[in-house]
């Protein structure tokens, strides 16, 4: 098949992931072991080392911060109540401040710290049921939930609003999810997943399908995956949902081969991912465009037939009938599998974003 935008640009794998603008300090690690399932390297990064304030936007990551992220990830799988690591945290507070409905993402961040032996305030439809209703602004908000929580974990409508918050926080702000823009933890958890499941980032072939236009999963993950060799992304979707151009212009400027097709059974005779999303109806203002992009790309057991035996299908869930429950039992299904990985990669998030106090007041227990 025949791919569009084949520049190649080259993209160093060792730049910092610092910005002018602060909002994100950098990271510095060894590069990923390729071929190995496993995400450990072979000379371990020493966590020690690495300040990471906010997590707001996926591009300003690098390849070796991926790979701390990941061996951290690693180690959190291992960590069982009673366990001294599952204390870590004791002591700190994470606020969770959901403008928008959540399941996973939220549950994961607050099961994630507690876990690590912290608490949680929770504010869910904070819109509805917190000060906003009153007409507070979101910086306003930031300034006074920062008082009464070590991090604050931030869902929002508005694309921007977590970096609106981070300009304007003292405590680490973390982007679960700003309208159709961003979810980079999203994006952790799922090239861990691909990484996992696939054993590779490089030389990755993923389909993209369903709501592109809206899915700010899938426009993270696009980011990330664009510092890897020989990435071929394929996107399938309806013409009213189709990935805006920013994204497209982003591969290309980075030399990630891309095209689009309206032909998923070819599509997913190719690829080793298939990556399906919901049609998000809650983003449509015309409910008779969200009837005609509803239900056009559908993996069902006759598609699961033509996949190869090694490929998987993830969904960032949640699911309404994109993916048949049928599915579900297939070995390839990998979007439960996918969800659990969430935990582990925010409660390394979490863990690298408040190591300097739990350095300083001296509750890290080497060796995790």
């Amino acid at each position: 098949m025949a791919f569009l935008n084949k520049r190649t640009v080259a993209l160093s794998t060792g730049q910092s992931a610092s910005r002018a603008n602060g909002i994100c300090l950098s990271l510095t690690s060894k590069p990923l072991v390729k071929k190995n399932v496993s995400c450990r390297a072979a000379v371990k990064p020493d966590w020690r080392t690495h300040k990471l304030k906010h997590v707001v936007d996926a591009t300003i990551f690098s390849k070796n911060d991926l790979e701390l992220i990941f061996n951290e990830a690693e180690r959190m799988e291992k960590v069982r109540p009673g366990m001294p690591e599952a204390e870590m945290l004791k002591g700190y507070i994470m606020s969770t401040l959901f403008y928008e409905p959540s399941t996973r993402t939220r549950l994961s961040f607050e099961s994630a710290m507690s876990r690590l032996g912290g608490t949680v305030l929770s504010t869910e439809s904070a819109g509805e049921y917190s000060s906003a209703a009153k007409g507070e602004t979101l910086e306003d908000t930031i300034r006074t939930v920062e008082g009464y929580a070590d991090c604050i974990v931030l869902r929002h409508f508005q694309e921007g609003a977590a970096r609106r918050a981070a300009s304007v926080a003292s405590v680490p702000i973390l982007n679960a999810g700003d309208g159709p823009g961003q979810h980079p933890s999203q994006a952790f958890l799922d090239a861990y997943t691909i990484h996992r499941e696939v054993g590779r980032l490089d030389s990755v072939k993923i389909g993209m399908v369903g709501d592109l236009a809206n899915g700010r999963t899938v426009r993270s993950l696009c980011m990330l995956l664009s510092m890897y060799k020989n990435v071929e992304i394929y996107f399938v979707s309806p013409p009213v949902v189709n990935m805006r151009n920013d994204i497209k212009e982003f591969l290309t400027s980075h030399g990630v081969q891309w095209r689009e097709s309206s032909d998923l059974r070819e599509v997913a005779a190719e690829v080793d991912v298939l990556y399906q999303t919901r049609i998000q109806k809650e983003r449509f203002t015309d409910l008779a465009e969200y009837a005609a992009a509803r239900g056009k790309y559908i993996v069902d057991a006759p598609l699961m037939k033509l996949m190869r035996k090694d490929a998987v299908v993830m969904h960032p869930l949640p699911r309404v009938d994109e993916i048949h429950v049928e599915v579900d039992n297939d070995p390839r299904a990998a979007y439960f599998r996918q969800a659990k990985n969430g935990l582990f990669v925010r409660m390394a998030l979490l863990k690298l974003c408040l190591q300097d106090k739990v350095i300083s007041n001296r509750k890290l227990v080497s060796g995790l």
